[in-house]
């Protein structure tokens, strides 16, 4: 039901009680429902390649050890922002869960190329590594109690995204351009960690031990998200131009990234009856020779 709401007129009541969002129209409550159903695809995301990788064996062959790193700092960043912007509990939570995925899906990896007797990691990739992964973990207790002076103001890869209640000529603040940085790094290492992993597919010739469903999901996120982002209405007093500034690093992040995924999709259909390339194989072999 829609109501008389003090600080949102005419807004709808059980959006505003579970969500804290005002949805005074139909475009207000869209963007809502294509968020929550962007949070669902980037939830259920990492359940397909974990899948594939207890099935084939071969994660740490098919999926760039940069890509995950990549991403795991981009999500990182978004649960440090989501921290400083104050965000609602479902947004913090989210952001947390990405960041545990992300280490498990890293844990996975580690776990193959261990099993599957390939070479140690370079120095660089350890120091990475070990700093998100600790990162990673002290984030909740260092910023739990970070305070912000205007709460919910830019959020990343979160429900809806939508700005607070500043009006739009006002200038930045403090809080939005730590915030609007947060975003900004955070879309670079999301479109960053694309490229690994197609060269990875480029010089492999084969998506083997990589699940499409993984990439298909975010794809799928992203496209909802960015959907959702625009749809929204902006603040009163604010325009158009200027809304679309203030989620402008997060609408380029979700965007590119999902066309260098549909790049990484034309790769899924070239290479589906490839296989891995000849340099893997004669290390394979080689390996069993020094064995016996």
């Amino acid at each position: 039901p829609f109501g008389n709401l003090s600080d949102c007129p005419n807004g709808s009541r059980w959006i505003m009680d579970v969500f804290s969002e005002c949805a005074q129209d139909g475009w207000d409550i869209a963007s809502i429902v294509l968020g929550l159903g962007s949070i669902c695809c980037f939830i259920t995301a990492a359940f397909p390649q974990f899948y594939q990788a207890c099935r084939t064996g071969i994660m740490d062959q098919g999926l760039s050890i940069y890509f995950l790193l990549g991403w795991l700092g981009g999500d990182l960043l978004n649960l440090i922002g989501s921290f400083l912007a104050d965000q609602l509990p479902l947004q913090v939570y989210t952001a947390i869960y990405y960041v545990l995925s992300d280490l498990g899906m890293l844990s996975l990896y580690c776990y193959y190329r261990v099993k599957n007797r390939a070479r140690a990691f370079p120095a660089p990739i350890n120091a990475a590594f070990v700093f998100l992964s600790v990162g990673s973990l002290a984030s909740p207790s260092l910023l739990g109690s970070a305070s912000t002076e205007d709460p919910g103001t830019f959020k990343g890869r979160s429900l809806l995204s939508a700005p607070g209640h500043e009006l739009g000529r006002k200038p930045f603040s403090r809080t939005e351009i730590i915030g609007f940085t947060i975003g900004s790094i955070s879309s670079v290492l999301y479109l960053c960690s694309r490229v690994p992993q197609i060269c990875t597919n480029y010089k492999r010739k084969s998506t083997s031990g990589v699940s499409y469903f993984l990439f298909a999901l975010v794809m799928l996120g992203n496209s909802l998200y960015g959907i959702s982002v625009l749809l929204k209405n902006p603040e009163p007093g604010q325009g158009q131009g200027d809304y679309i500034l203030h989620h402008l690093p997060w609408l380029v992040g979700s965007l590119g990234v999902l066309a260098l995924d549909v790049v990484i999709s034309l790769q899924f259909l070239a290479y589906r009856k490839g296989r891995p390339a000849s340099l893997e194989e004669r290390d394979a072999l080689l390996g069993e020779q020094d064995e016996s």
